[in-house]
């Protein structure tokens, strides 16, 4: 279900340059806004990186010892 979002004391210049955007992609504000804000949640923050992370090494105990790691590089080149 869509909802609606009311952003206000959005500075005139701010607002003109979106306005322009939006004329430049043949899009109305209202649809400029709503993919940019699609694309924006898209992308991942570091701090959930960071948890992706975290709960990867969590779920796979196992190191790698660095020696066998630097090995393994050095074997690549």
């Amino acid at each position: 279900m869509a909802v609606q979002i009311t952003i206000r004391r959005v500075p005139k210049p701010v607002r003109d340059r979106l306005a322009s955007r939006a004329a430049l992609q043949g899009k109305s504000m209202q649809e400029y806004l709503r993919a940019e804000l699609i694309r924006l949640s898209a992308q991942i923050t570091p701090a959930e990186l960071m948890e992706r992370i975290r709960k990867r090494k969590q779920a796979s105990p196992h190191e790698i010892p660095l020696h066998l790691i630097l090995s393994y590089k050095d074997d690549r080149r």
